[in-house]
């Protein structure tokens, strides 16, 4: 009985510590910022999001700076993944569209969404919950 016991308390202490604790969006609408951050700076536009149930949809106040439009997403670990379901037309950079895998940081009310190309340049989208 304390062998099954004790190997019981180690499965669970094994699992605990090796389980990863993903990054949960709470539902909500979200605004703030995107910048296209380059080794010379960036424009800034001005964005709100709306994240519910797996969700999105968002709008820019620069037309297709990002290209927001909607879709769902998947929280895993500290990481989130987009799909944007949005017919787009091909007059910009398709780099500027919400979709594929970001870093995600969750603060209290404070989102922070980064994203890299090969050094070359990050974007970052930094929300706060409304």
């Amino acid at each position: 009985m304390k062998y099954f016991a004790a190997t019981l308390l180690c499965t669970i202490i094994i699992i605990a510590v090796s389980c990863k604790k993903t990054v949960v969006i709470p539902n909500g609408i979200y605004s703030g910022t995107f910048q296209r951050l380059t080794d010379t700076g960036g424009q800034v536009s001005n964005v709100t999001m709306r994240f519910s149930f797996h969700n999105w949809a968002g709008q820019s106040d620069v037309q297709k700076y990002p290209a927001l439009c909607n879709g769902t997403y998947k929280e895993d670990s500290d990481s989130i993944t987009f799909v944007n379901v949005c017919f787009w037309t091909a007059d910009f950079d398709w780099s500027l569209i919400l979709n594929g895998n970001y870093k995600i940081n969750l603060t209290g009310s404070e989102l922070e969404l980064t994203r890299s190309y090969n050094g070359l340049y990050t974007d970052v989208y930094k929300l706060t919950r409304q």
